[in-house]
């Protein structure tokens, strides 16, 4: 493999792609370290340091590379844009307009994707408001003797200035993004995110050890770094695990020429959702704490959202994230593949599964097989997202474990999509790939 990585770096116009990506990366990480007009930048250290707890925006603080709970141009990072894009492939399969779009091949994605750009520009201004209320308020960190002094002045037009910057700094994101996609390696967003956080990984290992009590901390360290890589490997082995359903297209004579009669296969993964379910799953849970954070309700629903929904380690807590995610999963499933549609595609060119008649009984055969492995890539979804949970009772700090969650399936999926394009472009130079 690092031969492999060798080769790459001596291809000429690779070796450009990979250092112009690298540059984008640096620069979006730079980012991520300058605040936003009109923070104390001194006051949002003392409360990152004095709750060492991300609370209920621990997702966005993710994406974001711990830029969010910094107060930074890039606070937003990439989430908004995450958003827009889920919702506008849940409205495709709602609006006929945009299905329309989808089918129209290029120029329908390129209209799609301005329309997903409009709506990242608008999600960010009322995330960047509703960041900037929080922080203004006090509430961005609970429990912080400082945290009314983030934003000392609470004028019209500074918070206005701090929502357009933030907004501003989305979309310088999302550009950086498209780059990396146009003239570097991968897909830039994808990459982004990879970036944010694989970039909280060293800092998070040594809040382990330092917090750890056998051996110095070492014990803690050693442990959370075996079971990483138990984890990064049982990820990388489902993510690619597929059910390859062979399909045989007919031969057809026009003419004096012979068309058709080649065999191909569908791949369904087993993982087919990704880590979409993780995010809606957290998601929606944030919403019932955030509710009861920004009201200050103390009614007895408001008590029983606080003893049961803030701590990741309480049992009702974890058992209902698992159901989301189940459900999710299934839920996304449904919605990006449709076995109906698959099926008249193959019929209309003359395909057919061995076995199947074309038409209804293969969408009902192409259901039945991805209900069933859609099961096992749920469960596995839901026992990923878990570990942070049980981390949190196992070393007492939920925030500070990485290998558990939304991040090892963001990590090893861009990490694996990555490789395989640089493999790819070296088999295209007569070179041997990563994979011998």
């Amino acid at each position: 493999m690092l031969s492999a990585f060798a080769r790459a770096f001596q291809t000429p116009d690779l070796r450009k792609k990979l250092l112009f990506t690298l540059g984008i990366m640096v620069l979006f990480r730079l980012g991520s370290h300058i605040p936003v007009p009109g923070v104390d930048f001194q006051a949002v250290n003392a409360c990152v340091k004095e709750t060492k707890n991300s609370g209920l925006f621990g997702l966005v603080n993710l994406f974001s590379g711990g830029a969010l709970l910094q107060l930074t141009i890039f606070a937003l990072g990439i989430m908004p844009y995450i958003t827009a894009s889920i919702i506008l492939q849940l409205l495709t399969v709602v609006i006929p307009r945009l299905e329309a779009l989808k089918k129209e091949g290029q120029a329908g994605t390129a209209k799609i994707t301005q329309y997903t750009r409009y709506l990242t520009i608008a999600l960010a201004v009322l995330q960047g408001t509703g960041i900037v209320a929080t922080a203004s308020s006090g509430a961005l960190f609970s429990g912080c003797p400082y945290a009314n002094q983030i934003v000392p002045d609470t004028g019209v037009f500074r918070i206005a200035v701090m929502v357009l910057t933030m907004t501003a700094g989305t979309t310088v994101i999302m550009w950086l993004g498209e780059l990396i996609t146009d003239r570097g390696i991968g897909n830039g967003m994808s990459l982004l995110i990879f970036t944010s956080i694989a970039a909280q990984f060293p800092s998070s290992m040594w809040a382990i050890k330092q917090s750890g009590t056998i051996g110095d901390g070492w014990v803690e360290f050693l442990s959370v770094v075996a079971v990483g890589i138990i984890v990064v490997m049982l990820v990388i082995f489902v993510e690619q695990a597929q059910r390859r359903i062979p399909v045989q297209y007919a031969k057809r004579m026009i003419g004096r020429r012979a068309f058709g009669g080649t065999s191909t296969y569908i791949p369904l993964k087993v993982n087919q959702a990704g880590v979409i379910p993780v995010i809606f799953a957290s998601s929606l849970l944030y919403i019932p704490a955030l509710v009861v954070q920004l009201t200050n309700s103390q009614a007895s629903w408001a008590v029983w959202i606080r003893t049961n929904f803030v701590k990741g380690d309480h049992p009702i807590y974890m058992a209902t994230y698992f159901l989301l995610i189940v459900f999710f999963a299934f839920f996304y499933v449904a919605i990006s593949f449709n076995p109906e549609e698959v099926a008249d595609n193959m019929k209309k060119y003359g395909g057919f599964i061995p076995g199947i008649r074309a038409g209804r009984p293969t969408a009902e055969y192409l259901n039945y097989v991805l209900t069933r492995i859609t099961w096992p890539g749920s469960l596995y979804l839901g026992l990923i997202a878990l570990i942070p949970m049980i981390a949190l009772v196992a070393f007492g700090q939920q925030t500070n474990f990485p290998f558990g969650g939304t991040s090892v399936l963001i990590v090893v999926g861009v990490g694996l999509e990555t490789v395989k394009q640089i493999e790819s472009q070296l088999q295209q130079r007569n070179y041997e790939g990563f994979l011998r």
